[in-house]
């Protein structure tokens, strides 16, 4: 029998939820985004002990049948459910650098304790209709004015020590847009690591596309990254030159060649990938690409599509929970007999957990 809980959280990435006091999107609790890099158009919302991020802003968000009524409450088509809460304003939003950048500029809450931050807003390749991945919205805040486009090494270890000391986050994940077709991004990622942890003990997580270079795994490595994200996003080729036409340019088979010598270097469990199920990969494909990533020592972190406002696919519709659940449940299970657990990544996406419920299917497939 599943679990109401896991089931519950699948249900809610899946559907969203409707706040009933609009305000409560930016005031009550962390502020919640729209537009952006990911995850964009969700809040913290703590259900049962666990916090997720759940879509509160997308067009098919509005429609759900879950609702927060004025008691702090979860409803479902207006029955109680259960009791929720959201995740506290960091403090450390509050602080400002010395030449007057707030610190949410540089990096942002997500989840409860993780502190995350895209290095470098740009990509060579968005903004162009023949490169850019369609569910991309790096350039939005950058756009508006809600972020600086290159964070300093100096900048980051500044913020991630005051996250550390005000806020008691317990891992960090830095991003990056693609600068380049060499490295893509690891120089960058490798500088502000080295200076993150010169300031304080954070585990962190990078995450960049495959490197032109193996070395470049061992230059993060020893910069201070503790785990490494390359996200696959779709899998099978034709759903990636249609949604992505310019990072399909690097195929399936070249990113797990990648993994393979990541894996050697971080080690079992902590390489991952994002899988964004939605966008039309069969259920099939994305559960034969996870066993393939498993067996390579690969945590596949399969999460919903979530239509991101202001980007060509704002509205794509978003994955069922039926169809989520009939993915997480047989790829929580392989994870469970390979002995790969989200809480065994020493930081990022994975750990977290929060943009997925996997982790749930996972804990189940152990207990079973």
């Amino acid at each position: 029998m599943a679990n109401p809980s896991r089931t519950l959280l699948t249900e809610m990435q899946s559907l969203g939820l409707r706040l009933a006091d609009p305000s409560q999107a930016q005031y009550q609790g962390a502020p919640s985004r729209r537009g952006g890099a990911g995850p964009s158009d969700h809040k913290a919302v703590t259900v049962d002990g666990q916090t997720v991020m759940v879509p509160v802003h997308t067009g098919h968000s509005q429609r759900s049948p879950f609702a927060t009524d004025s008691q702090g409450r979860l409803t479902r088509n207006g029955e109680p459910v259960t009791t929720i809460g959201f995740a506290p304003q960091p403090r450390f939003y509050g602080r400002e650098t010395a030449d007057g950048i707030p610190y949410w500029k540089i990096a942002q809450l997500h989840s409860r304790d993780v502190l995350a931050t895209t290095v470098f807003q740009t990509c060579v390749r968005y903004g162009r209709r023949a490169t850019s991945c369609q569910f991309c919205a790096i350039g939005q805040s950058l756009a508006e004015g809600r972020t600086i486009n290159r964070k300093t090494p100096e900048q980051l270890a500044e913020v991630a020590r005051a996250a550390v000391e005000l806020d008691g986050v317990t891992h960090m994940v830095m991003t990056t847009g693609t600068p380049n077709f060499t490295d893509r991004g690891a120089a960058i990622l490798c500088e502000s690591a080295a200076a993150v942890r010169a300031a304080v003990d954070l585990p962190i997580q990078a995450q960049c596309e495959p490197p032109d270079e193996p070395i470049w795994f061992e230059r993060l490595k020893a910069a201070g990254v503790d785990s490494l994200g390359m996200h696959l996003e779709a899998v099978t080729p034709a759903v990636r030159e249609r949604i992505m036409p310019g990072k399909a340019e690097v195929t399936p088979d070249a990113y797990l060649h990648a993994f393979e010598q990541a894996v050697a270097v971080f080690g079992r469990g902590q390489v991952s990938t994002y899988i964004l199920a939605g966008l039309g990969d069969t259920r099939e494909a994305i559960i034969d690409m996870s066993r393939a990533l498993i067996a390579r020592g690969v945590y596949p972190f399969v999460v919903p599509f979530v239509p991101i406002t202001g980007t060509p696919l704002e509205n794509h519709a978003a994955p069922s929970a039926a169809f989520m659940q009939s993915l997480l449940e047989p790829i929580g299970e392989m994870l469970g007999a390979a002995g790969m657990r989200s809480a065994d990544i020493k930081a990022g996406c994975g750990r977290c957990g929060a943009c997925s419920s996997l982790s749930a299917y996972e804990r189940s497939a152990e207990i079973a």
